[in-house]
């Protein structure tokens, strides 16, 4: 086959923020609300603070309030809770992101069910889970990285997946599960598989959509992919690159790679998200498209698709 055609989340993720930035220059002009996302870290943790910087700088050029509330990691429970008890309460925020992870000595699971599921952007707490998994997409907010997943799925094969065969690898509550519903939703026939599924190959070789998300570097090779299949990898993993040289301080460069070995997959594959590149543009765009969305909600008035 010839060389698969390598899908752009980055020019994909460039045009939705231009929409969201668009659309939200109509909300405020019309109903004078403007998009507030709220976003709490706790601890220094460098990739997070890395990540939340990114988030405040796309929600601030596509015209939304942004607010960042920093808190030291030996911030308790309790305190926390009264953060988000107090952002749910504030009528300018309609998204409350917590960065993950938090520190040890507080409750993951509770800080996320405190949320108000009408804030919740990432999709995390057990009512905007319930919605997806019952079909109600429209009601639901889905996670970021599954919901951008599906929009480059869409690109190559449309809204109508009916006939097609969907594998996902990965069982994961933020990425697994919601991806398999949202294929179930749009008519795929799904399997979710995982590190004990038996011929693990062999299931992927059967999928004309194959989504990788299992946290393990090059993992899902060219015998996994199906000659003419979707490959969708979410996989972000940093592994020496000694091919690029040595840092300073004598130990070998790195670099970003995938769950799935690139060069095999794309040539079988008939289209491929690349690392990076691919999956990891889309989740901050859906962020910002979940947080318009909650806003309109907000000022009674119809959000766009996207």
């Amino acid at each position: 086959m010839a060389e698969a055609r390598r899908i752009d989340g980055k020019a994909a993720a460039a045009r939705i923020i231009e929409n969201v930035t668009a659309e939200t220059a109509a909300l405020t002009a019309k109903t004078g609300t403007v998009p507030g996302l709220a976003v709490v870290i706790v601890g220094e943790d460098p990739a997070s603070q890395v990540y939340v910087g990114s988030k405040a700088k796309t929600a601030t050029a596509c015209g939304f309030k942004s607010i960042k509330h920093e808190l030291p990691a030996e911030t308790s429970e309790a305190t926390l809770l009264k953060v988000v008890r107090d952002l749910n309460e504030d009528a300018e925020v309609h998204g409350i992101l917590v960065q993950l992870p938090l520190p040890e000595h507080v409750d993951e699971a509770k800080v996320i069910q405190t949320i108000d599921p009408d804030k919740d952007v990432d999709g995390f707490h057990l009512i905007n889970v319930g919605r997806l998994s019952t079909g109600d997409t429209a009601a639901a907010f889905v996670p970021c990285t599954p919901a951008g997943s599906m929009l480059l799925i869409r690109e190559v094969l449309g809204d109508d997946l009916s006939g097609k065969n969907a594998v996902v690898v990965g069982r994961s509550n933020i990425v697994g599960k919601p991806m398999a519903q949202l294929l179930l939703a749009a008519n795929a026939t799904v399997t979710i598989a995982h590190s004990r599924t038996k011929d693990l190959p062999g299931v992927c070789r059967g999928a004309d959509i194959l989504v990788a998300a299992v946290g393990r570097p090059e993992m899902l090779t060219g015998d996994y992919v199906k000659d003419g299949a979707v490959v969708i990898d979410v996989g972000i993993n940093r592994i020496e690159a000694p091919e690029k040289g040595l840092k300073e301080d004598g130990t070998p460069k790195t670099k970003l790679v995938g769950d799935v070995n690139y060069e095999e997959a794309a040539r079988k594959a008939a289209a491929i998200t690349p690392v990076p590149g691919g999956v990891g543009p889309m989740t901050i765009a859906m962020l910002m498209a979940n947080t318009l969305r909650s806003a309109c909600r907000s000022a009674g008035i119809e959000a766009p698709k996207f």
